[in-house]
């Protein structure tokens, strides 16, 4: 199975090389939430900055600090060890007063702000994020990447699941096939497993599509989503408005999330997708019988607001918002080769 860092480009291939997250600070994220605070509750409503800390550690040394079990902190999101990164957390307290939250003495963190809310923190719950990402030592061509960046934002990048969903060389994805093989798991390791394999099988769909130029474009029997939601439709007559709808970013195709039940897409699209379970069998059926139901993903990306910014002799400074769900690498590999941490 091909992997995440091998998967085909959609414009040509990259344009440029750089140097990404020489220092945590090169690689800034920032959810931006899908709710707003409550104001009073039992659960304290925290706004955290970490660098160089992951969330789950974090949501471990906020339970210590409180005096609570880990399962009474909330996130909404997993972020990236090698980054700075500001996310909501949810720590379950009940009627005690608040610890002293600004003077945690917890290693690369700060509690930003702090208040009061009704209900635990669920993951997910976030429209999408906003990242800052700085690129050193670049070399290219300067209106080659100027033109690229122009593509990108009117059509998209392809939405591939980033290489972190599969963990060191693809060992998730292993880990999946022992799982379907009949190795017990803890709970947490076996829905590791699921998600690689079938992150894996919705990459090898879309990667058909990129290679044959359809991943932006409609096949026959298309399922489409619309864009800022989870809701699908179709399969539909090929029209005028759908075409306008395509072209103006506001409906997306999508691949299939692996599981039991039938495709609803027909015709050519469902000969694709049908194509890629056959030939990763071991994987499509283990997700069956796993219980997973079929779902969609949208096959198109679109990283909105996003600008570049030239930074000194070989910087450049990229920020754009994707949409919860996604990853920034998506976009940077239709950009660049780089170097460094390859996670994000």
């Amino acid at each position: 199975m091909t992997t995440p860092s091998a998967l085909p480009h959609a414009y040509g291939g990259p344009v440029i090389t750089a140097t990404l997250r020489r220092e945590p600070a090169d690689f800034e994220v920032e959810e931006i939430p899908a709710f707003d605070p409550d104001g009073s509750g039992e659960h304290a409503l925290l706004w955290v900055e970490k660098t160089g800390a992951n969330t789950e550690w974090v949501a471990r040394e906020l339970a210590r600090v409180a005096g609570v079990a880990p399962v009474a902190v909330g996130f909404a999101g997993l972020k990236d060890r090698h980054a700075v990164t500001r996310q909501a957390f949810t720590v379950q307290i009940g009627n005690r007063p608040d610890p002293d939250w600004q003077g945690l003495a917890i290693p690369g963190v700060r509690v930003l702000s702090a208040t009061r809310h009704s209900r635990k923190l669920r993951r997910g719950a976030l429209r999408g994020n906003r990242f800052r990402i700085r690129l050193r030592n670049v070399a290219g061509d300067a209106a080659a990447l100027e033109q690229r960046i122009a593509s990108v934002r009117e059509q998209g990048v392809p939405n591939y699941f980033g290489e972190q969903r599969f963990g060191r060389d693809g060992g998730n994805v292993e880990l999946a096939r022992r799982l379907f093989a009949g190795a017990r798991m803890p709970r947490e390791r076996r829905s590791i497993a699921l998600s690689a394999a079938r992150s894996a099988l919705f990459n090898a769909v879309l990667a058909r599509r990129v290679a044959d130029a359809s991943w932006n474009r409609p096949l026959d029997g298309e399922i489409w989503m619309l864009a800022g939601s989870h809701s699908v439709f179709g399969p539909e007559a090929w029209s005028e408005a759908l075409a306008g709808r395509l072209a103006r970013l506001d409906i997306h195709p999508t691949g299939p999330l692996w599981g039991r039940g039938e495709l609803r897409t027909t015709a050519r699209a469902r000969e694709v997708e049908r194509s890629v379970a056959d030939e990763f069998a071991e994987l499509a059926e283990g997700l069956e019988r796993a219980g997973l139901e079929q779902e969609r993903r949208a096959l198109r990306l679109v990283a909105t607001d996003l600008v570049m910014q030239r930074e000194g002799g070989d910087g450049v400074v990229l920020a754009f918002v994707l949409e919860a769900g996604a990853y920034a690498t998506t976009v940077l590999q239709e950009l660049c080769d780089w170097h460094g941490d390859a996670a994000g």
